[in-house]
């Protein structure tokens, strides 16, 4: 598993400086998905801090400040995602290179904790899960944007295709897959939805 660890990073790391230019399921210059589909969900929310695991170079950030103020944190495995984001400047954002299983912060910290398009690169899906439960407070949201798929296909990506292809990309599942990760974690499942294609988003409850 550390593997995916080093493959992930080395895939990040390149792509950082030119990830803000690109068309990505992260992002879209043209459509609604993953970064923008959690801002629109949250927009009316109240919360007072806000944790961003897979940040890469802010982008989420950027469009969470714009839409009121809080305590934003961002972490990010890849050290060059994080140096981009760092010089966005962007204010009231933290920036910390972190691991999804071993986040830096105490228990019971943020009001909402956010996952996009990052979470088929994590080796150990349930710790990450469970890290980002640990840092919510009671009642906090857990807010999961990613894409995937179930069944034979996940099967061979999983086993097969993501083996070979060496990427950093290391399982995937599809939206009830993430719904059942969240439940045995101990979240309430509170919306579920298919965003555009193979893109989804999950938000679970810290009971």
């Amino acid at each position: 598993m550390k593997d995916y660890v080093v493959l992930s990073k080395k895939h990040f790391d390149g792509q950082a400086a030119d990830y803000d230019q690109r068309d990505t399921y992260y992002y879209s210059r043209n459509g609604k998905i993953s970064c923008h589909d959690i801002a629109a969900q949250i927009k009316d929310l109240s919360y007072e801090s806000l944790l961003d695991v897979g940040c890469g170079t802010g982008f989420l950030m950027e469009l969470l400040t714009k839409q009121r103020p809080a305590r934003y944190c961002g972490v990010d495995l890849s050290d060059e995602m994080i140096r981009v984001a760092k010089g966005k400047q962007i204010e009231g954002v933290e920036f910390v290179v972190s691991s999804a299983d071993k986040l830096p912060y105490p228990d019971e910290t943020f009001d909402i904790v956010t996952c996009s398009q990052s979470f088929h690169h994590y080796p150990y899906p349930e710790k990450a899960m469970q890290e980002a439960k640990r840092v919510l407070r009671p009642g906090g949201l857990y807010i999961l944007s990613d894409t995937g798929i179930g069944g034979i296909g996940a099967w061979i990506d999983n086993h097969i295709l993501f083996k070979l292809a060496r990427s950093g990309d290391c399982h995937t599942t599809n939206r009830k897959g993430i719904e059942k990760l969240m439940e045995a974690a101990g979240f309430a499942v509170t919306d579920s939805r298919q965003i555009q294609g193979m893109i989804y988003t999950v938000t679970g409850k810290k009971l």
